[in-house]
């Protein structure tokens, strides 16, 4: 199993359950984020990049984001909000894979500027972030240029 085999894809309402799942195996406890109502926002937003990555029909990863107006002082910039990888798949580029295909997105709407937050003691989650691109920003959350 390699990159080639990741199939990325918008996210659906069909895929809450498996994000759930992943999630909680990350956290390794209960999930009490809501992800059916964060998923059933983001699909009727077309401006908004939120996508799943599939190896053989199965989801193993996520990625949800959204573009903010007026925010951080600039006109328009795009925000991660939540993006999660299998346990048994990391390491293997999905997330990467996800993060490529949402700056795409972006760049063709015109989007300069993809912000995240990251706890500072996620060490695997920043280091994750930093091979991207990403670096601090004035707010201490993390920006690319995606120009």
């Amino acid at each position: 199993m390699g990159v080639a085999d990741v199939l990325i894809r918008r996210i659906n309402i069909e895929d809450t359950d498996v994000i759930t799942r992943i999630q909680a195996a990350i956290t390794t406890e209960p999930v009490e984020i809501d992800f059916k109502r964060i998923v059933e926002e983001k699909i009727h937003r077309d401006e908004d990049a939120s996508f799943v990555a599939e190896i053989k029909g199965k989801v193993v990863g996520y990625m949800i984001s959204y573009i903010v107006y007026g925010g951080f002082g600039l006109d328009k910039s795009a925000w991660i909000a939540n993006f999660g990888v299998d346990p048994k798949c990391m390491g293997k580029g999905i997330g990467r894979s996800l993060a490529h295909e949402v700056f795409q997105f972006y760049r063709k709407k015109g989007v300069k500027n993809i912000f995240t937050s990251v706890q500072w003691d996620s060490v695997d989650l920043l280091s994750f972030f930093k091979t991207l691109g990403f670096d601090r920003s004035a707010y201490f959350n993390l920006i690319k240029n995606i120009e």
